[in-house]
């Protein structure tokens, strides 16, 4: 694949940022693509290195060396076909997702692995530039119907297959925008939303409705479903926040990060205020902003919290910190626990780790500092630190300490269906069906908070059981 000795000749060179002095004035995305010249010498050091470990760490199996190789001969279009053919929507993956399959490279054990994940946004971008990516409608309808519950990366995966194999697919969504967390959960300079706008529009031309401000379980009932649909698919996320169980959490400037970065996003799309905050406005404008949580979406919120002009911006983890370099003997292919920098905390923001949150600090109802104490780890347990305790302050704190599952009022109490131990759906990936029957489950609804490539491949999986079970058999590719 490639260039039989492109790995040796040529260095790796990945896409670059604007400045952050100039970036953090606005919410739009800044990276900057390398040249077309660039991105064809990097795809020429994908090597034939005989076992290619990035097809499975892709959990969507993307066939990585063939569009490489296309893209290196400068076939872009069919590198485009190649990457469709795996991937729902690459936009998204192409500037989201964390690069599993960078990790898996044969030339990360030297920590110089193929720009992967930026050549598969080179060619899904020049695609729509180009007039290639076009709705792709059924010849045939099959007369059966599907109810899609969210529409996050999971049901929008499931939808857009279902509607290809000529099912007629209605897509439910409580939010007045459809995208799920890729629409409010994710900030604007990491993935603008007219990405998700040209999808939208491209899978309504292939036959799929969606309805918004439509909550499943509250607006429409899931007897309601069952009663006009031959099949549900719930892929309604896992948006159970863990909350923060200290004294003084229950004070107004602790906040969920999700209700944060939701808020901005809908700023951004030009919402009125008031509507876009029904508990008040929240921003971290002149605060000291503490983010709990060292994860993507504790990032987005250090990145967030810098354009708004926050005073200060702390990042802390319970977690102690992890090593800058992983052991590749221990570790490859697999992907590794390491010291991972975003572009926002180049932008600015303290971190810290192994820090136990002891309580929330206020004065006449107001935030105004974090109490904390040091974390020991040494024998596996969590310990507290003797004589370690200090105080952090705060105006702002933001809670980004992952999620326990789905919400299980109105829809999942509705369905009935079975969840695992964790709060999950209970659904296997052979089939995706739930202890019920006519439903299904995928996405972070069944497998707990996860990647949005995690996401695509579940619903594209599952839309493959519904088929064979709306028809016998089933040509899709899972």
């Amino acid at each position: 694949m490639g260039k039989e000795t492109g790995f040796l000749e040529i260095e790796r060179e990945d896409r670059s940022y604007a400045d952050p002095a100039e970036r953090l004035t606005h919410y739009r995305e800044f990276t900057i693509q390398p040249t077309e010249e660039k991105l064809q010498n990097q795809a020429a050091r994908c090597m034939n290195c005989g076992i290619p470990y990035c097809h499975n760490g892709c959990p969507v199996n993307n066939i990585i060396p063939d569009w490489n190789h296309l893209v290196y001969e400068g076939d872009w279009k069919n590198a485009l076909e190649v990457l469709h053919s795996t991937n729902n929507f690459p936009e998204f993956t192409g500037r989201i997702c964390p690069a599993p399959c960078e990790a898996s490279c044969t030339l990360n054990i030297t920590d110089e692995p193929v720009t992967i994940k930026s050549i598969e946004c080179a060619i899904i971008d020049r695609g729509w530039k180009e007039g290639w990516v076009a709705p792709q409608p059924p010849e045939r309808q099959t007369g059966k119907s599907v109810a899609v519950v969210g529409s996050g990366p999971a049901g929008m995966a499931c939808a857009q297959q279902l509607a290809r194999a000529g099912h007629s697919v209605t897509v439910f969504e409580k939010s007045d925008r459809v995208g799920g967390l890729l629409r409010y959960g994710i900030p604007d300079f990491k993935m603008e939303k007219s990405l998700i706008n040209r999808r939208a529009v491209q899978m309504e031309a292939e036959g799929v409705t969606f309805k918004t401000s439509t909550e499943v379980g509250v607006d429409v009932s899931v007897k309601s479903l069952k009663e006009n649909f031959d099949a549900i698919v719930l892929a309604g996320g896992a948006e159970n926040a863990r909350p923060l169980q200290i004294p003084g959490a229950e004070l107004p400037g602790v906040r969920l990060a999700m209700e944060f970065l939701t808020q901005q996003n809908k700023r951004n799309a030009g919402d009125d205020e008031t509507r876009a905050a029904p508990r008040g406005t929240l921003t971290a404008t002149g605060k000291h902003v503490i983010v709990i949580g060292g994860g993507d979406t504790g990032s987005d919120c250090v990145g967030t919290s810098n354009r708004q002009g926050a005073k200060s911006v702390t990042q802390i983890e319970i977690m102690p910190q992890p090593p800058e370099r992983e052991n590749k003997l221990l570790t490859w292919p697999d992907w590794p626990m390491k010291l991972r920098t975003s572009s926002s905390h180049e932008e600015g923001v303290d971190r810290d780790w192994a820090v136990l949150t002891k309580e929330v600090v206020g004065t006449d109802g107001e935030v105004t500092g974090l109490k904390c104490v040091r974390a020991d780890w040494s024998d596996g347990r969590l310990q507290e630190v003797p004589d370690s305790e200090f105080t952090l302050p705060a105006d702002l704190i933001l809670l980004a300490m992952g999620f326990l599952g789905p919400r299980k009022q109105g829809m999942l109490d509705q369905t009935g269906v079975q969840l695992t131990d964790r709060g999950n759906v209970d659904a296997d990936t052979r089939d995706y069906r739930t202890s019920k029957a006519q439903v299904w489950a995928c996405g972070d609804m069944r497998r707990g908070q996860s990647l949005v490539v995690w996401a695509i491949r579940e619903g594209r999986q599952c839309a493959a059981s519904v088929d064979e079970a709306l028809m016998g058999t089933t040509q899709m590719p899972r």
